[in-house]
């Protein structure tokens, strides 16, 4: 992965408080263009999760075609969003609250779209008596399961139960005789494509068993996309949308004439498990610094902070990484810390106290639920600050 000069980067990192977020908005720029070329004209719709800065998604939608519209993980995250001026949002996440349910349906009764996702009677009969009482019609989103289930192996997310194509006509067709919902669009997310590195270094057999994997559930998510969705408008239903992908799933899900958006939002950052992806590279255009605070022995610097580590199954790829100066790494055994951050590096000349380290985080929206704000560079300084959610005093999950 390419990255800027050491020198260039603690110039304008000198005299900044640490630890901060940053974003380089020339690297976020190529990012920007690359992800519209691998559309290939298809719509974009961004994926806050991956983001969680309101002047971000701006930014990226100010940019024009094809970015339209925010998938959102929480009802209250999507009321956050409307309340900004940000529309056509789609929640990605069944809603249950109740109170949660009813100011969408206040906003949606005052001309916000907002979507919601559903999977099963339960959800929709919830949101339907929230609504009647509200008098508005909600738009829903129906959830479908892409996971690729084989003898002995699931190989996906857990998420939709919809995994029939009679249980997702019936859905429809429940949604279609409630009083206050309507179908509004259908989703399906291949995240064992999306989201599962198939470039890990060392691990040849893993590789070469998910990229077969991966072959597969393309295949299939497509197959299946393509007859659910005709099925579907056979019996007389219509929508608005039909959504799939990701960022790591972003040129194939594209292709397809079913589909007629697809999710990116990780790809913006290009945080580090996206280096374990064959089919593409972007450019590492958000991460975070510290600063050397201790020398315990030569080659060796202690850093204050630095342990975000990112979600999913634990293991060394979801610790951040040391990228700047080339070479730093983390030791084996304390890792990325609470309040302290140990590095090897044995370049030349010495890193003194005070110097900057930089890191990239392993997966892309988490980093900003650690900072209140994005240091914003361009061309070697600084040029604004983006404040996160966390910024504005926002925490949704």
């Amino acid at each position: 992965m390419s990255l800027p000069h050491y020198a260039a980067y603690k110039r304008w990192a000198a005299s900044l408080s640490k630890p901060f977020a940053f974003l380089d908005l020339n690297l976020f720029h190529e990012n920007i263009q690359s992800i519209r070329e691998a559309a290939g004209g298809k719509r974009i719709r961004l994926a806050s999760k991956s983001l969680r800065s309101v002047p971000v998604l701006r930014h990226i939608l100010n940019s024009g075609d094809p970015f339209h519209g925010v998938m959102c993980y929480t009802g209250e995250e999507a009321l956050f969003l409307a309340e900004k001026g940000l529309d056509d949002l789609l929640v990605a996440y069944p809603v249950w609250n109740a109170d949660t349910i009813r100011a969408i349906a206040v906003a949606v009764k005052k001309g916000v779209s907002l979507t919601l996702m559903v999977d099963c009677k339960e959800h929709v009969d919830r949101i339907d008596a929230i609504a009647r009482e509200e008098q508005t019609v909600l738009p829903l989103c129906l959830d479908i399961d892409l996971a690729l289930s084989l003898p002995g192996l699931h190989f996906g997310v857990y998420r939709s139960p919809l995994s029939s194509l009679d249980a997702f006509l019936a859905l429809a067709e429940h949604i279609r005789q409630s009083h206050s919902v309507q179908l509004d669009g259908v989703m399906g997310y291949e995240a064992q494509v999306a989201g599962v590195g198939d470039r890990t270094p060392g691990q040849p057999m893993r590789n070469g068993l998910i990229r077969l994997l991966k072959g597969r559930s393309i295949q299939r998510a497509a197959r299946r996309r393509q007859e659910w969705i005709a099925a579907l408008r056979s019996q007389g239903h219509s929508l608005r949308f039909v959504n799939g992908g990701g960022t790591g799933s972003l040129r194939e899900t594209a292709r397809e004439e079913t589909v007629t958006e697809v999710t990116v939002g990780s790809g913006f950052y290009s945080p580090a498990l996206f280096d374990h992806y064959r089919s593409f590279r972007y450019r590492p255009a958000a991460g975070f610094v510290l600063e050397v605070t201790r020398k315990p022995k030569p080659g060796l610097y202690t850093c204050a902070g630095g342990g975000y580590i990112a979600s999913g199954t634990p293991g060394p790829e979801r610790l951040p990484q040391p990228t700047l100066p080339k070479g730093a790494r983390l030791t084996s055994l304390e890792g990325a810390g609470e309040v302290q951050t140990p590095i090897r590096w044995d370049g030349s000349p010495e890193l003194e106290l005070g110097d900057p380290i930089f890191f990239r985080h392993a997966k892309a929206g988490e980093l900003c639920e650690h900072f209140p704000e994005l240091i914003v560079i361009a061309d070697g300084k600084m040029v604004d600050r983006y404040p996160t959610y966390r910024g504005e005093g926002r925490c949704f999950l």
